[in-house]
């Protein structure tokens, strides 16, 4: 119908609360949802973190089985009837990088006219799973005709060197994430901290990729040095069991706090002192960006994590060596949080990013039509 949105189909393992998922949903709060709509094709039966709130602004969401029965031959049927089922959908927007060649192969195949491979990260688990992952997402570039990455290491990754791919910075509601005392006090006293104790925090899922397990060894260490130090974890995943186990070995149970998913990490952020993400690798890592715009100091992995990464002089990379990150993190005390750092985050600024995006589809749009 005249004067109705352009729907685009992001295509996602799940909308739970990760990196990714928190990207879209940055660029779908601040899109002009009269002329582009977001639909998404999730893996997974289970309702998510993100669900509700995409039902809330207009998304549809349609749902396959794959990362419930693992049964490859059920999913490429699924995708071939989806699409021949959903002739209207012009654009579609990949960001599982696992199985991105077959659903935009099929896609090709059901004459979806722009077909997105949207790079996520720099890098993959070092496993024979995560090998043979790695190797079938690099046959994406054959199918897409349009090349999108959160970092040069990210597009360098998935459609190697000298190919062509353009950055898409993963945008942030810069004003959120300012430093604001008010939210620092309230969520610190929730929390039963005291003016003097140093707040480390870390947000991620627990997942292997997140390396919560070294972060925790670490702070064991550090703890044997400082004693005013506590750490945050906020998260959930495959390997929460296996980090609470940790932190009772460690008998650190009272200077560590989990909290599961928040939709207020902001104010959170505002309670932390330090901020740690000892990634195994990161296409970008948005929380970095996050952190820092609150105006914290970042510890992050050298050599893992795009250096795009670095908008203040309040981050640093250490190689993935217990001694070194007990060391840098011991020396950190109280510290002013600068408030001007937010003119160094305007390219991460979500409503440019989300109109410059907007306006893209809109022209890949009308290219679909003709």
């Amino acid at each position: 119908m005249e004067n109705e949105p352009i729907r685009i189909l992001n295509i996602v393992p799940n909308m739970r609360a990760a990196g990714i998922e928190t990207f879209i949903m940055n660029i779908y709060r601040n899109i002009d949802r009269k002329k582009v709509q977001f639909d998404f094709l999730v893996h997974n039966e289970k309702e998510e973190f993100y669900d509700k709130e995409i039902n809330d602004l207009g998304g549809r969401i349609y749902r396959l089985t794959y990362k419930d029965d693992k049964n490859i031959f059920k999913y490429i049927k699924d995708l071939n009837d989806f699409f021949k089922g959903h002739k209207e959908y012009k654009i579609v927007h990949g960001h599982m990088q696992s199985m991105m060649p077959i659903y935009l192969y099929i896609a090709k195949k059901n004459k979806v006219s722009i077909r997105i491979a949207h790079s996520h990260n720099n890098s993959y688990e070092k496993s024979i799973k995560g090998f043979l992952l790695h190797i079938l997402s690099r046959f994406s570039r054959l199918f897409a005709n349009v090349k999108f990455a959160c970092s040069k290491d990210a597009g360098v990754y998935l459609f190697g060197k000298n190919k062509k791919f353009e950055v898409i910075n993963n945008g942030i509601n810069i004003e959120k994430f300012v430093y604001n005392l008010d939210f620092r006090e309230k969520i610190r006293n929730n929390l039963g901290l005291t003016e003097n104790e140093i707040l480390i925090g870390n947000v991620g899922r627990m997942e292997k990729q997140k390396n919560q397990l070294f972060l925790i060894d670490c702070f064991k260490e550090l703890t044997k040095l400082k004693n005013n130090y506590k750490l945050l974890i906020i998260g959930e995943g495959s390997l929460n069991d296996k980090i609470i186990k940790r932190i009772k070995k460690h008998n650190i149970q009272d200077k560590v706090l989990l909290l599961k998913n928040v939709k207020n990490v902001n104010e959170y952020m505002q309670a932390m002192d330090i901020f740690a993400l000892p990634s195994l690798y990161e296409g970008l890592g948005i929380v970095l960006i996050e952190a820092q715009m609150s105006g914290l100091k970042c510890f992050t992995t050298k050599d893992k994590v795009a250096k795009e990464t670095n908008i203040t002089d309040n981050i640093y990379y250490l190689p993935l060596e217990k001694k070194v990150w007990v060391n840098n993190l011991s020396k950190i005390e109280k510290y002013d949080r600068n408030r001007k750092i937010e003119l160094l985050g305007k390219k991460f600024d979500i409503n440019c990013i989300a109109k410059s995006l907007q306006d893209k589809y809109l022209k890949y749009n009308e290219i679909g039509e003709n």
